[in-house]
């Protein structure tokens, strides 16, 4: 069999490309507006460096906010069009408003407005390549699954939905009693090497996990990997794609899964953890006490009862403590006793809709993160009665309690309330997968998510 190489974009890779390009466009906006249109906005190219770098750092900033580098997102021209918009906008908008660091405002203002139709139709034109020419067919992963015993089509749900650039072209599953009703090729063992030959695999996925492969599908698979091609676990392509630990696929090694993040015990991360989240509670109950007469007023009119509520959370190590939060459902809402908030709950008032979309029901825990009892990212802290269920029926559950818990975390921003068990077992997996790579650049990935969320009112 000759070696072939299929050319593929990785996940990490599409990411990249993407900023790099955007910001790219950026400098050459600033460069056509002086070269070609002759914009006196600029002057000259003199403090080109300066400018591009506050241009293209803001635009970065504001594109991660409006999730253009979401790549599910990054394929809609629509989406595109409609989050580029105020991306692009409020880019131009914070470049005008830093002028030490960028040039004066010109006496014609037009000339801003032109600039600023030059800076999106740069990266609209981009981005629409993008989904024409490198979100093609032909730049998908080729991918074929393996294994002694699996169910495909869930592992097809799962790689096709987390990641669209993914092209499971068959499977190959030695367990000839194991059949699933399916749109997807099987293979025989024996046929592997021209499998990969004529259908062009770019990548192997092994399903099986602690008890290993098979002999037979080790002597299959050993001759591919000497000769240069991928081949992984899919445990671990699962974690890579969909940011979730494969909870379901966990036996006896779990302790394979769990190798936390050295940052739980890094003294230095862990101290300037505490710093920002001082810092950034402080803001946040400033800005409660600037924004009370209005909570107030509308509370008054729209939600009539006490304006703030308690309630027991499990914290750090199953350590309870009273969370404070804005009331956002109606008086005696569990009458019947403790039950899950779920999608158009009854209880929830029509302001308290808004405090839950926006978030604002959330600062007044900026008092808890103060406090010490919660930080500003981690797991969402959940009552003891639904602790003590859900530990029963979810596995590894109580894991999450190795960490404070968060005003806003990698599960509040990338999961839906949770709502029952598989809800929540999703949620748990998110949370997990920040306790086990939690670092300084995630913190900042959530920190931006949690803006997209408020950005585009996705509160629960």
């Amino acid at each position: 069999m000759s070696s072939i190489k299929v050319s593929h974009f990785e996940v990490s890779e599409r990411k990249i490309l993407l900023r790099f390009i955007d910001f790219l466009m950026v400098c050459l906006s600033i460069w056509l507006s002086v070269e070609i249109f002759q914009l006196r906005y600029f002057g000259n190219l003199g403090n080109f460096y300066q400018w591009s770098f506050v241009l293209g750092f803001y635009y970065l900033f504001f594109a991660t906010v409006f999730e253009l580098y979401d790549l599910q997102k990054a394929e809609s021209k629509y989406r595109i069009f409609k989050n580029l918009v105020p991306a692009t906008f409020l880019t131009l908008l914070l470049f005008l408003a830093t002028p030490v660091l960028t040039p004066s405002l010109p006496q014609n203002r037009y000339q801003i407005l032109y600039f600023y139709v030059i800076l999106f139709v740069l990266l609209y034109i981009w981005r629409y390549a993008y989904i024409v020419l490198i979100s093609a067919p032909r730049f998908y992963k080729r991918v074929l699954i393996v294994g002694d015993h699996f169910d495909i089509n869930n592992i097809k749900k799962e790689l096709e939905k987390n990641n669209p650039n993914y092209e499971i072209i068959g499977y190959i599953d030695t367990d000839i009693d194991n059949t699933h009703i399916n749109e997807l090729k099987r293979f025989k063992i024996e046929a592997i090497n021209e499998v990969v030959e004529e259908e062009k695999v770019s990548e192997i996925v092994v399903t099986n996990s602690l008890e290993g492969v098979s002999s037979l599908l080790y002597k299959k698979l050993l001759p591919l990997l000497k000769k240069g091609l991928i081949i992984r676990a899919y445990t671990q392509v699962y974690e890579e794609i969909t940011s979730k630990i494969p909870i379901e696929n966990i036996k006896n090694d779990f302790y394979c899964y769990f190798p936390f993040s050295r940052s739980n015990q890094n003294k230095l991360y862990l101290a300037l953890t505490r710093i920002f989240d001082i810092i950034i509670s402080i803001i946040g109950l400033l800005f409660l006490i600037l924004l009370m007469p209005i909570i107030l007023m509308v509370n008054l009119l729209g939600n009539k009862g006490p304006l703030f509520y308690s309630q027991v959370r499990v914290g750090r190590n199953g350590k309870h403590f009273k969370i404070i939060k804005l009331r956002t459902m109606i008086k005696e809402a569990e009458k019947q006793g403790a039950q899950w908030a779920k999608e158009n709950d009854l209880r929830i008032t029509k302001y308290g809709k808004f405090l839950r979309k926006t978030r604002l029901d959330e600062i007044p825990q900026f008092y808890n993160v103060l406090k010490g009892d919660m930080s500003f990212i981690g797991p969402r802290p959940e009552r003891p009665v639904f602790v003590e269920m859900l530990s029963k029926v979810v596995p590894f559950y109580e894991i999450r309690h190795v960490i404070k818990p968060g005003l806003t975390g990698w599960a509040q921003v990338k999961a839906k309330y949770a709502s029952s068990k598989d809800d929540t077992l999703e949620k748990l997996q998110y949370d997990l997968y920040y306790i086990k790579r939690r670092n300084f650049f995630l913190d900042l990935r959530i920190l931006l998510k949690t803006m997209s969320t408020v950005v585009f009112f996705r509160g629960q």
